[in-house]
């Protein structure tokens, strides 16, 4: 039975901290707290890892996890570019449950799924996760959860779930919110004709902040445009995958941990996020623990302008 450790006690998170570190870097799974849902977090420059990872969920490489990042600098060296808009949402919402798709950088050698050449990133905002981070580099979080079921708010929740497939079980108390993080795809910003910013899976940051901060750079609000107004290209339901059902379930994008996720998002997962980026995402629930994206297809492939970003799993 893999063992579970009460962070809050110091003499646990130490232990706890130690056999985390030795276990991503051996390619096993590690369970974690977010400041959205439980995440479970892999290597993400690991490919047999990632695997386990989504295995472990019962997901195929179609919904790959959201990256968390410890800050900026780490998102710099995992993303083509960063645009002027995304920098603001940083500041804005990070360490947060905002999980943000852009296009990859294509110079990486690893495999989170089929990501069509982006990644979802989120910096959660945990004192346990960023410390974690600090250590092993970026990590392919996912929502703590099985498939269709929701996202663990506690240690416990997703040892319930996910057994012995995962190594260590870092637990600190019960979530604070048990929402997924937003997940939202920025690609068009790096590479598209109209650049515009759209909502995969909202979360633990509303419409009205983003729009704070974007302006007319966020996509219209459902329902605000002219009945007789042609759809744009990408904007309908079709452009990213629907958050299944509950605030907290997989879709990581669907849940949070975390891509997409949602996925999803976290979703990532929040823990991303998703979600589940699916989110990441997200994850993703949040935290995920968070939805949002896929697994990156294959390593270091730009993104083709006219591709709508898939939504990550929840984080």
């Amino acid at each position: 039975m893999s063992p579970i450790f009460d962070c809050r006690d110091e003499a646990q998170l130490l232990t706890g901290m130690r056999q985390a570190r030795q276990a991503i870097g051996r390619g096993e799974l590690v369970v974690i707290p977010t400041d959205t849902v439980y995440g479970v977090a892999a290597d993400a420059f690991d490919h047999q890892a990632v695997a386990r990872l989504l295995a472990a969920k019962g997901r195929g490489r179609q919904s790959p996890p959201p990256v968390l990042v410890a800050g900026l600098t780490t998102l710099r060296a995992l993303v083509a570019d960063v645009p002027e808009a995304v920098e603001r949402l940083v500041e804005a919402f990070w360490p947060g449950g905002l999980t943000i798709v852009l296009p990859s950088q294509p110079s990486l050698s690893w495999d989170l799924g089929e990501t069509r050449g982006t990644v979802a990133v989120r910096m959660p905002a945990h004192r346990i996760a960023l410390e974690l981070l600090e250590e092993t580099g970026p990590l392919a979080v996912s929502s703590a959860n099985l498939t269709g079921m929701a996202a663990g708010i506690t240690a416990e929740d997703a040892e319930g779930m996910l057994k012995d497939s995962v190594a260590v079980y870092l637990g600190d108390g019960p979530s604070k919110t048990g929402i997924p993080s937003t997940i939202i795809d920025a690609t068009s910003l790096v590479a598209g004709d109209e650049p515009r910013v759209r909502v995969l899976r909202e979360g633990a940051v509303s419409r009205a902040q983003l729009r704070d901060v974007l302006g007319d750079l966020l996509e219209p609000d459902p329902g605000s445009e002219p009945e007789d107004a042609e759809p744009e290209a990408g904007t309908g339901p079709e452009a990213g995958a629907e958050p299944q059902a509950g605030t907290t379930g997989d879709g990581e994008g669907a849940t949070d941990a975390a891509a997409p996720a949602p996925s999803s998002t976290e979703a990532p997962s929040e823990a991303g996020g998703a979600p589940e980026p699916t989110a990441a995402s997200a994850p993703e629930a949040d935290p995920a623990p968070e939805a949002a994206p896929a697994p990156e297809a294959a390593a270091g492939a730009e993104a083709a302008p006219a591709q709508k970003a898939p939504e990550p799993e929840r984080s």
